[in-house]
């Protein structure tokens, strides 16, 4: 049985960043490293995004950038200048090719396209079992998110962010290749949070998402009958379907950290890295698995690594409303919008802002549902 000082359950965004950040650390080159998963990583299963400043470690795999966004719903729409952010897309493929290009150069890391069926935390080290074959490990990096642990619990609210998305090229020139429609709410809402998400890359090619912030998944066939109707509300009358994607990614702030021990450590969606209030991953992960690398430099007990900061509370809230009152969506984040700086906004997205600047953003929102929030949210600070 072969044991690794590093052991990655799954191996997704956060896994793959964080270990594409060791080798170019150039502090982890004596380790031995296994990553493992039941998915060979080859697939364009999905499509990221994040605002940035400047330049990233992903350049090379950002398919399409931004600099201007548009936000609507039934009211107004706002064209919403980035600077200093751009907006950027980043297909999987092209995420995981730019990953296991280094990973594959590497003699101290390895890959087994194996499902994991057992971890198993001992005195000294960390047992893993795969459907042929059995490891142990000094410490392990799980990335395998367990359902049933925050969605079966009643005292931490959990939504989704469900969409389903078609990249679609069309006859007519229709789009704007240089704006995102980051949210658009002027779709029916039904009861839900539910906006349409446009990433044009040509005047004639885009990818629309008919997304919604709520706990019940919908049936196929409703996602894309809206797709379709929104593509008749743009004048489209004649285009094909090049892709497809769909997904449904948990929006809580369930304590995923306190699962956590000395020797293994959740992270991605399994340990609470996915932006709680809005379901970004990207650049939560980035952030994350740059203050890992460091971490591990430092530290040897993984129960030190997280920090719970005010904007887990911030995003408690709006997820406290959306519960309850899950229609209050739209207006929420339009208030926000509606004469909001972007910049700004996307900084405290970002969880960059000072407490003056967190005031300056919280007060464009509606006044009665956060303090009503407030009021029954307080008790997870103590």
């Amino acid at each position: 049985m072969k044991n690794y000082d590093y052991i990655f359950t799954g191996s997704g965004l956060a896994a793959l960043m964080t270990v594409y950040k060791m080798i170019t650390s150039g502090k982890f080159a004596d380790k031995s490293i296994l990553l493992i998963d039941s998915d060979s990583k080859k697939n364009n299963d999905r499509t990221w995004c994040f605002w940035q400043e400047g330049t990233s470690t992903w350049e090379q795999s950002v398919t399409k950038k931004w600099d201007l966004a548009l936000f609507a719903n039934t009211d107004f729409r706002r064209d919403l200048e980035l600077k200093p952010y751009t907006y950027n897309c980043i297909k999987a493929s092209d995420f995981y090719s730019q990953a296991f290009d280094l990973i594959s150069k590497q003699k101290n890391i390895h890959f087994l396209n194996e499902k994991v069926t057992d971890i198993n935390e001992l005195k000294t080290h960390v047992y893993v079992a795969t459907e042929s074959q059995s490891f142990t490990g000094d410490k392990l990096f799980n990335s395998i998110y367990r359902k049933g642990e925050a969605e079966s619990q009643n005292q931490y609210p959990v939504l989704q962010q469900h969409f389903i998305g078609w990249f679609i090229k069309s006859k007519e020139a229709v789009f704007n290749p240089e704006q995102a429609t980051f949210m658009d709410f002027s779709v029916e809402q039904k009861g839900n949070t539910r906006f349409m998400y446009v990433l044009p890359t040509s005047t004639t090619e885009a990818l629309l998402e008919y997304t919604l912030f709520s706990h019940d998944l919908l049936a196929k066939s409703e996602y894309e009958n809206e797709i379709q109707n929104y593509i008749s509300k743009q004048g489209i009358t004649d285009y094909e379907i090049i892709e497809k994607e769909q997904g449904s990614i948990p929006m809580t702030c369930y304590p995923f950290w306190k699962k956590n021990t000395q020797r293994v450590l959740n992270i991605g969606t399994a340990g609470g890295w996915t932006k709680a209030s809005t379901g970004y991953t990207f650049k939560g992960s980035d952030k994350k698995s740059t203050a890992l690398i460091a971490f591990l430099q430092k530290e040897n007990d993984l129960t030190k690594f997280h920090k719970r900061t005010k904007f887990w509370f911030y995003d408690l809230l709006l997820l406290d409303i959306l519960d309850r009152k899950n229609e209050k969506g739209s207006g929420i984040f339009s208030s926000m919008f509606k004469n909001g700086s972007p910049a700004l906004i996307f900084k405290f997205l970002d969880e960059e802002t000072s407490f003056y600047e967190d005031i300056k953003v919280i007060l464009k929102c509606p006044k009665m549902p956060f303090i009503w929030s407030l009021v029954r949210s307080v008790r997870y600070l103590f």
